[in-house]
């Protein structure tokens, strides 16, 4: 267990997931988990048991809503920032889940040599969203390695998840829309065949700014577009799904 640095964790909350009465530790001071993780955790295909992995996995808030889509599957959660895992493993603790959620702390880079290749039925990924060259990078440490490609890339992301994936399992990502043509071209150099996609417009007359993405290892050629989701009908209100959706009273956005 790391030294406890009181400093540190003076600067943390408990926040509510919002569902199945799941709490979450965040600080300011970190990367807190977004609207992002919220619809991947929904998005994604889940098995009704078996293993799935989310890779930069932060403080574990896509394992946590999703262990309640699923209750027979055991998670694991890998991150490579220290108090991040901290943070990730007394959230589990903290809601009585360390017999079905893991977090480990590690490298995403070395995970088929940590886990094995091919164990899991389902890899899921938040992953930095942008190129470490692209705009300033944040000067806290905790915020530029989860906004900037600094230590992984999307490339890295991708090849990964195939490499820990079953053949016939699912790997799921949300990433910035703008990086759509990327995201496709790589998965299926790495033996993902994208099945289902959805756009997330912040408005119904803006451009897409989010996509969700599913693909297959080993799958055949057959992409599923789903129907945007807009996150604001009218004003600062969240529309109806997306409501429903942070309040867990939908399985997915399929």
């Amino acid at each position: 267990m790391p030294e406890r640095n009181v400093s540190l964790y003076e600067t943390e909350r408990i926040d509510d997931l919002l569902t199945h009465n799941l709490r979450i530790i965040q600080s300011h001071e970190v990367f807190c988990f977004s609207m992002d993780a919220v619809l991947l955790s929904r998005f994604a295909s889940l098995p009704k048991r078996g293993k799935v992995m989310d890779l930069c996995t932060g403080n574990g808030a896509i394992p946590l809503i999703m262990s309640t889509r699923s209750p027979e599957a055991v998670f694991t959660g890998l991150e490579i920032q220290e108090r991040l895992f901290d943070m990730a493993r007394r959230s589990v603790a903290l809601n009585g889940l360390e017999e079905r959620i893991k977090i480990c702390h590690g490298d995403v880079k070395e995970a088929p040599q940590l886990f094995g290749y091919g164990q899991f039925d389902l890899v899921t990924c938040n992953p930095p969203y942008m190129p470490a060259a692209s705009g300033e990078t944040n000067s806290r440490s905790h915020f530029a390695i989860a906004r900037h490609e600094i230590l992984l890339t999307l490339e890295d992301v991708i090849r990964v998840s195939s490499q820990l994936v079953k053949n016939g399992g699912k790997v799921a990502l949300v990433h910035r829309a703008s990086r759509l043509i990327d995201i496709l071209s790589l998965m299926r150099q790495y033996g993902i065949e994208p099945k289902r996609m959805r756009l997330v417009h912040p408005r119904r007359d803006a451009e897409p700014n989010m996509v969700l993405i599913e693909g297959m290892r080993g799958g055949k050629p057959e992409l599923r577009i789903q129907p945007p989701l807009i996150v604001y009908e009218q004003g600062e209100e969240y529309c109806e799904e997306l409501y429903e959706i942070y309040f867990g009273k939908r399985d997915s956005l399929a």
